[in-house]
């Protein structure tokens, strides 16, 4: 079961086993993770599809080093304009490129093995909340819209003292043809439960406008 189906030179019949079971369980694989990753159903049938892509150019090229270079050659031309995927997209693709090389060597059995185990042990770890600490507060971005008679520089200290754990100035932007000025801050909260009452004490400081916590990201992206 794990010793390599290809001899030393692959047969359309031993080609065909390997596209069965890296097709058969690319899609188990693909179900599986759709439990755990929110992505779009494309998504779902690139990753199902990897493994037996990967299988394939590898049988094709094994022991030919022209072979080897000339698909390089091709594969650095390529121009790749998607957007970056979140950590657990990443994920699911390398386990499903890695999975190819044993399918790509003959090694079925360690093929399936590699992609469904290592898909249930994702499931399971990202099941568990060991790596979840109470006392840790993600970090999030916090917009403030203010008029410009406002004067920035200290006006939230007092609120950020009792509500935050953290508040790192990020970036300053002017809105609204120059009458506003938009801040932003890299915060994490003190409680997260009291996110809205500390909404509502900003909001009597800048006079209603707007106001945005978000996912933190790059610090180009921020204003």
């Amino acid at each position: 079961m794990f010793d390599s189906i290809y001899s030393l030179n692959v047969t359309a019949s031993q080609f065909m086993m390997m596209a069965a079971a890296a097709l058969g369980s690319g899609v188990l694989y693909g179900w599986l993770m759709s439990f755990r990753i929110r992505s779009r159903r494309r998504y779902y049938v690139v990753i199902s599809l990897l493994p037996f892509i990967v299988g394939m150019v590898l049988t094709f090229i094994s022991g030919s080093i022209g072979a080897g270079l000339a698909f390089g050659g091709a594969f650095a031309l390529t121009r790749f304009r998607s957007a970056q995927g979140t950590s657990e997209e990443i994920v699911g693709v390398l386990i499903a490129m890695a999975a190819g090389v044993p399918f790509g060597m003959g090694y079925v059995g360690y093929g399936v093995l590699v992609l469904i185990g290592l898909a249930l042990i994702f499931l399971v770890l990202s099941s568990l909340t060991i790596f979840d600490h109470k006392a840790y507060q993600e970090e999030r971005l916090l917009k403030i819209t203010i008029p410009e008679t406002l004067d920035y520089a200290r006006v939230f200290d007092d609120i950020f003292d009792h509500y935050l754990s953290q508040a790192e100035p990020v970036g300053v932007k002017t809105t609204g043809m120059g009458a506003m000025f938009r801040l932003s801050f890299k915060i994490r909260m003190k409680n997260a439960g009291e996110e809205k009452a500390m909404i509502d004490e900003l909001r009597t400081r800048n006079g209603n406008l707007e106001i945005a916590i978000l996912p933190y990201t790059d610090p180009e992206r921020t204003l």
